[in-house]
């Protein structure tokens, strides 16, 4: 056996991006000691670990970083993929497109994605305003439906909340910033699919038909199937008004013409 044909359908990149999208644009409030509003702030997130960001944070060899990296901040990475054998399906199911009638891709294999959430702050409460935001959705599953290729209905995608935990990374003298992280992680339900192929289309029909089973038995007759189309695109189910089959397209107008024809003798 061997793997052929490449192809590229995108999906690890789309299921990376769908991450990241339900945690955009997360806003913490800060209010002073009578409860007004004094600020609001979007949270910044980004794809890579969380010590890439605390490396920014604390480290500036060349002293002349004018600002070190602002908290909170959030970042995330996928950690893990494993196979998920309780949601195989059939390996021979067809999934047709939804744009072409003789496209379609074979059943795909299901994967669980394991995704690392990272919340950095520096001050407790942030963290706490961030994780409260996320918590409710997960019971411990949320589900969201996307489209992973373009020529597919969308299809749900199941996502578990599966621990979370906090650390006070503060280490180092009184000058050492401190950071709090929070680690949140979870388990995508996703698929992958396989190349898309094309069937082949069956424009024209010989059948012989014949008394019995025997293979020296002789033909009793002959039906045709093709289908019709005159010149100007009007359907037809003459022989003698269509055009050849195979100028005919599948999502042409078109008629279907049958001919039956019995045999006295067997046809040479």
């Amino acid at each position: 056996m061997s793997i052929k044909n490449h192809f590229y359908n995108g999906t690890t990149r789309r299921y990376v991006a769908l991450f990241g999208s339900l945690f955009n644009k997360m806003i913490i409030e800060r209010d002073d000691n009578d409860g007004n509003l004094i600020q609001e702030m979007v949270v910044p997130i980004a794809y890579g670990p969380f010590q890439k960001f605390l490396a920014r944070i604390t480290q500036d060899p060349n002293l002349d970083r004018a600002q070190a990296i602002s908290l909170p901040r959030m970042s995330f990475e996928i950690t893990s993929m494993s196979y998920d054998a309780t949601r195989r399906t059939n390996s021979l199911n067809k999934i047709r497109s939804t744009t072409s009638d003789t496209s379609f891709v074979y059943s795909p294999a299901p994967y669980n994605l394991e995704f690392s959430l990272y919340i950095m702050t520096k001050h407790s409460e942030d963290g706490t305003k961030i994780l409260e935001q996320i918590l409710p959705d997960f019971k411990p599953e949320y589900t969201f439906s996307a489209r992973i290729m373009d020529d597919l209905d969308p299809i749900d995608l199941p996502l578990v909340l599966t621990s979370v935990s906090s650390e006070d990374i503060y280490e180092g003298d009184f000058e050492t910033r401190r950071s709090l992280l929070w680690t949140l992680s979870f388990t995508l339900k996703g698929w992958f699919f396989g190349p898309q192929k094309e069937r082949a289309i069956i424009k024209f029909v010989d059948v012989r038909t014949h008394n019995n089973t025997l293979t020296d038995t002789p033909a009793t007759g002959q039906i045709t199937v093709q289908p019709g189309l005159t010149a100007e695109g009007t359907p037809t189910d003459d022989i003698n008004n269509t055009v050849d089959y195979n100028e005919i397209e599948i999502n042409d107008d078109w008629a279907v013409i049958a001919m039956i024809e019995e045999y006295q003798d067997e046809p040479d």
